[in-house]
Formats: C-alpha cells, structure tokens, sequence
C-alpha cells in the first residue's frame, strides 16, 4: 500500500527526467565556458606586492609618483657578475660592457641600462636594468638570463638579482598552480573517494561537480578582475581552487549521504532525491553561508589581497553549495542506486539499538557508547591534550619573512642577492625613496646621511644622464653634483607638484631585518626634523614594512569579527545560546593547538624562517569556517534527532548518522588544503600544512570526541533557553 501511495505522488516522468537533465545540462554550459579561463588566468592576475597595500600607505604612494621622477613605469632588475675568485681582467670587464651593451636592446627593458660598475675589491661587477613593469618580467628577466649566458666567457659567472629577480622567481614559482595542484588535488580526493564508497562512478560524480563548481566559479571571477573589480595573484588563485574543490567535495559528501539513507530504505530515485534534498539543504546552506560569512569579514582588511580573497573565495564557496544542491541531486536522480554499483545500499546506515543492553555493530555504534560510558573524562582529557599542543602558539614566529625566502628551493635571485652582498652594498638596486617639498629636500638629505645603514643620497634629476645626481648639503643647502665635461652646469632636481624624489641605497639586503630597522629609523628622524606626515618613504623595503604591519592590525581586527558572525550563525541554526558558545571555544582551542603544533613542525622540523603575519589570520578563517562546517554537519543531525528521542539519546544517534561523512569530508578537505604544499611558495606550504592539520585534528579529535562527549555530558542544557531545554528529561542511551 505504501510503495503504491508512493507512486500516485509521483509526478510525470518528463519532469522527473526532465528537469535533471536540465540542471545537468546548464551546468555542463556553464562548465565548458568556464573551463578554458583556467588557461587565461596570468592575463588578469598580478604578484606586485605594493598593489597590494591600502592607497593611504606611505610605500603605495611613493610607487605610484616614481614615474613623475623617473620618467618610466620600470622595476629594477640588478645584474652582479663574478669571475674566477680573483680580481676581473681587461678581457673579462670588456665581455662585460658588451653583454650590457646587448641588454639594451632586450624585449621589455627600458632605457636606461647602466654600465657595468666594478666593486671596491675587483672581483665583481653590477649592472642596473630597468624592466618595463607593465610587461611580463619574467619574461623579460630570462631573456637577460639567457643573453648574459650566451655573451660570458667561460669562469665567468652572471645572476639576475633585485626587485625584478625576486618577481620572475616568484611567478616561476606559482607556474604549476593551473595544472599541477589541480591534478595533485583531484586525484588524491579521487582516491579518498573510490576508498570510502567502493564505487568506480561516485567519486566521478562527486568530482565532476566540485569541478563544474570551479570552472563557473573561476568564470566570474576571471571578469571581476579583468573589470578591475577585485584583485586576483597566484596566492587568491590557488586557495580559490583548493577551497572550490574541497568544499564542494564536502557538501556532496553530506547529500550523498542522505541520498543513500533514502535509498536504503527502498525509496525510487525520486523520492530519494527529494528526501535527500531535504535532509541536506538546510545543513549545506548553513555551512555555506557561514563560510561565506567568515570569509567576507576579510573585506574589513586593509591589504587588497585580502579583501580581493573575501568575495572571490566566497564566489567559490556560493557555487560550491549551488553545485551540491543542484548539480549532483540532478545526477544522482538520473543514476538512482546504480551511482553505488558494485555495493548498491539495500539497509539502512548501521545505527543505535533503543536497548542499551544490546550489542552494537560497527565503529560509529562503538564510538558511540564508548562516549556515553566515559562522556565527561573523555572531552577533560581531549581539552588536556588540546592545550598542550596549544602551548607550541609562543613559538610562532609570524612577523614577516625576507622576499628572498618566499620562494622554497632553488632561486637564482637569492643567490645573486647573496653575491651582491659580498662585493657591494646588500641594498644595492633596491634603494630607499623619500619624497619632500623641494624647500625640505636639504633637511631631508641631512637625515639620511646622519642615518647608519644608508649610503650616500642622490636626487632624481632629468638633467643628468642616469636620472639622478649625488647630493649634499653646504650652508644649509642641497648642492647637487656637476656631470658631463669640466664647466658643465649642475644639474636640477626634478620637482613635481612641489616635490623632489631623493634615493639612497641601503647597506644590508632590502629584505633583511637590519634594512627594515633603518628605513623606520628614518621615517622617525624625518617626522621628527620636517613634521609627521610631510615626508613619504617608499621602495621595496618600505613596502615590506607597510605590509606586515597592515597584516598585523588586519588579523587583529579581523579574527574578533570572524567569531562574533559564526557565534551569531550557529546561535540561529541551532536556537541555543549555549551549544554556538561551547561549539566555538572548541573551535578556537583546536585551532590554538593546529598553530601550536605547526609552530613546532615550522621551527623544528622544517626549518623555516618564519611567517607572514597574514599565515595565522587565513588559518584561523579557514579553519574556523570550514571546522564550523562539521559542528554544523554534526549538532544539526544531533538536533533533529534530539526532537524525536531525547538530547542524549539524539547527540548518540547524530554521531553514528554523520561520523562516516564528517570523517571522509575531513580527509577530502585536509587531502585538497595539503596539495598546496606542492607550490614552492612559503605561505602556501603554511597554510597546507596548518589548514590539513588542523582539519584532521577537528575530525578526528573535535568533532568525533570532544564536541559529542561535552554535550552528552551537559545533556539537554546544552539547547539553553530554546524549547529542547525546557522538555522533561530524556531516556537515556545509557551503557
């Protein structure tokens, strides 16, 4: 009687079959147009750091008046070549001064190639390339690299170092993002997936839609930057994918799952779409918006990467929730129970006996009553050994990291740079700029030739032939340094809108500690000699400082935010004040213990300098969002169970319902987060690993543990003031 009341529900076989294949088939639209801008993503993309700061930055508005001085929108590349370890000869300086000559006339360098200048000890010389910073500098930065080793002699040995250097090895470094970490990503879920399902065609299902996701994902925001709406580098880039992939994996883990509870228990394709759309919509668009809601807090941030990841991360996220409630529900009412061949479903998903003196089966029924048995020293002991690891946080070093470490392994740039520093002074090509009123330009040459770690000043001027001319002051006035032949006139700043661009190279490298230490120092003596505010002090090592201490305000303003929504999200979803308050304490100290151990894994193990201050601001967004996700995954089946049979009896059912998926979604998500590590960048190798990390240990220990235990333990006071606290008390599943 039932299967037949069933089928007079029915509705005709043309929308049945229908409208699948109309979801499926506007999806494979959207995907085959989106699916070649994986190829076009280097057209609308920058790794420019100062683009990346707020427009009031002293650094960002000194880049962008260079050009009213200089004459040329140009990054510096600073070419160093070594001979045999003895002083260079005749012969050797003169290959030299014809490879420069040659350089002059490379695709992407601007004029202005500076003849080849010995060192002090004769044993080196430097050579300065301005590069044409609209064009492709990596580019243009092998060109020079090739040139220089077809024009030198053998013994003699050529790097191409400084500003342009460091980019073109940083691009190199983000080459493999389109293919390379999209293939690692993909087969290792795949894998996850043949393992927990058994079933050659779901995990194919499964990807193609998380993939679908991304290439619809990746079409919008491949316009929003090309509109120059947001900001898109290798580093949006390649967490857009992981997060594309891993969270559009994790929501189609938790249909499927309801999906084959439906299926189980006999329904036609159908009806198990429908009551797996409903079991899973509310849980999957929770987790998403509140994901979403974490992720566009970082429009409060001050630095364009930032906010540029807040939208287009959350773009990704909205298509991944589209996707899992439209695209995969239309595949899988199209396949029905044969998506599962060779195991279709035919019982239910083991589950608690209502006598607690019957055996169980199966390791989430286990899990289960061994929580009950020893609910209250089991989340004492979690909470213990959380905290322990939680100690490791003091030793995170996330102050900033040199530009010459961004790059993991080999890195031509690094190696010049130390080159350099061994024959010339370490900040040569990357000097300091301060921009003055002209009436202020002796004074503010003054400061910077009291200042220790600065070299000689020079102010830009057309009049000479290398755009700048040394100057000093007499009586109290800048006196600028003749050039050309005896008699010649002295040359005149270069002022523009009242002001004067003066340079002065730095004795140590541009990224060191002891250069930033002195570009603050000069900026205090300059507020202090002309007024706070009147001098601007830019270049490559005053963006550096701009950066990390954006950073640092950014994760402190924003970190608050970010719990105050998710605790206001989880408070709506679950009607309880207490539960969302117990779920986030559990979610901050498993994301305390994620930072502390990888503190330990960074310092200890990996031997890495340090941090960008930016590493524990996303790590706390991804893992709090994403760690949320399974506490929403988790407390919402608890909840719904709870209505039919009791707080404790519900928390006991919920666990053993969502342990399966919480535990694959966990792999799938720390499997996708930890492919990032195949990027020899620094901050991504972080995130990898904090993010995998941190998301294991909330499946594993959080979710399946901590969070299950707590709660039975509390018992129905965990729904305080909603009505599943105020009902008499629950049977209990007890031992």
């Amino acid at each position: 009687m039932t299967t037949l009341r069933r089928d007079r529900r029915q509705p005709g076989r043309w929308i049945r079959v229908g409208i699948p294949a109309l979801l499926v088939l506007l999806w494979l639209v959207g995907g085959s147009i989106g699916g070649p801008y994986f190829g076009k993503v280097d057209e609308v993309s920058t790794n420019d750091r100062s683009s990346f700061l707020p427009e009031s930055a002293d650094a960002t508005q000194v880049d962008g008046r260079l050009a009213d001085f200089l004459g040329e929108d140009s990054i510096p590349a600073v070419v160093v070549v070594t001979g045999r370890g003895d002083a260079l000869t005749e012969d050797d300086l003169a290959q030299v001064q014809a490879a420069a000559a040659e350089l002059a006339g490379t695709d992407g360098v601007e004029d202005g190639v500076s003849p080849p200048i010995p060192s002090e000890d004769g044993e080196a010389v430097q050579i300065f390339v301005p590069i044409d910073a609209s064009g492709e500098v990596r580019e243009t930065v092998e060109g020079i690299r090739t040139l220089l080793d077809e024009h030198l002699a053998d013994g003699l040995q050529a790097w191409v170092t400084g500003p342009a250097g460091f980019t073109s090895d940083l691009v190199a470094g983000f080459l493999g993002i389109d293919g390379l970490l999209l293939a690692v990503a993909l087969i290792a879920v795949f894998v996850i997936l043949v393992v927990v399902y058994r079933s050659p065609l779901l995990p194919v299902l499964v990807l193609t839609t998380s993939v679908f996701a991304l290439c619809v994902a990746l079409l919008t925001v491949w316009w929003l930057a090309r509109a120059g709406i947001v900001v898109l580098n290798g580093q949006v880039q390649g967490i857009l994918f992981i997060l594309v992939i891993g969270a559009a994996t994790d929501y189609a883990l938790l249909y499927v799952a309801r999906f084959r509870e439906a299926v189980a228990t006999g329904l036609r394709r159908w009806d198990a779409t429908r009551a797996a759309w409903r079991g899973a919509f509310e849980p999957i668009l929770a987790s998403g918006g509140t994901v979403i809601a974490g992720l566009l807090c970082l429009l409060l941030s001050d630095l364009a990467t930032n906010r540029a990841l807040g939208p287009i991360a959350s773009i990704g996220i909205g298509f991944s929730v589209l996707s899992a409630l439209t695209f995969l529900p239309a595949l899988l009412a199209l396949f029905g129970r044969a998506a599962f061949w060779p195991f279709i479903p035919r019982e239910p998903v083991a589950s608690l006996p209502d006598d607690p003196a019957r055996p169980v089966k199966g390791l989430w029924p286990r899990q289960a009553r061994f929580v009950a048995r020893h609910a209250r020293a089991l989340w004492i002991a979690c909470s213990v050994v959380l905290l322990a690891g939680a100690v490791g946080i003091t030793q995170l070093k996330a102050d900033g990291v040199a530009t010459s470490d961004l790059v993991l392994g080999a890195s031509e740039a690094r190696d010049g740079q130390e080159i350099l520093a061994e024959h010339f002074p370490a900040g040569s090509g990357s000097p300091v700029y301060v921009i003055v009123s002209e009436g202020d330009l002796a004074a503010a040459v003054a400061v910077l030739d009291a200042s220790d770690g600065v070299g000689a000043p020079a102010v830009a001027s057309k009049d000479s032939p290398s755009g700048q001319a040394a100057v000093t002051v007499e009586g109290g006035e800048p006196v600028l340094a003749a050039t050309g032949p005896p008699g010649a006139p002295a040359p005149a700043p270069t002022v523009s809108r009242g002001e004067v661009l003066v340079s002065a190279t730095l004795t140590d490298a541009a990224d060191s500690v002891a250069a930033e230490e002195t570009v603050r120092a000069v900026r205090a003596d300059l507020d202090r000699e002309l007024g706070e505010g009147t001098a601007l002090v830019g270049g490559e090592t005053a963006t550096d400082i701009d950066t990390n201490d954006t950073s640092i305000r950014d994760r402190t303003v924003i970190i608050p935010v970010v719990l105050t929504v998710i605790l206001l999200i989880l408070a709506l979803l679950l009607r309880s004040v207490l539960a969302p308050v117990l779920l986030i304490a559990t979610v901050i100290l498993s994301f305390a213990t994620a930072l502390g151990v990888s503190a330990l894994v960074f310092n200890g193990l990996l031997g890495f300098p340090g941090a960008d201050p930016a590493v524990p601001l996303y790590g706390f967004v991804f893992l709090v969002a994403l760690g949320v996700d399974y506490n929403i995954f988790l407390m919402s089946r608890v909840r719904e169970e709870s209505l039919r049979h009791g707080t404790r009896p519900g928390i006991l059912r919920g666990l053993v319902a969502t342990g399966g998926v919480i535990t694959s979604a966990g792999l799938v998500l720390a499997a996708t987060f930890a492919a990032l590590g195949v990027i020899p960048i620094l901050f991504l190798a972080q995130i990898a690993f904090i993010v995998a990390f941190g998301v294991l240990l909330d499946t594993f220990v959080v979710r399946s543990l901590l969070v299950p235990a707590l709660a039975y333990d509390i018992g129905r006071a965990i729904w305080w003031p909603s009505k599943l606290w105020r009902d008499p008390p629950e049977r209990t599943l007890g031992p």
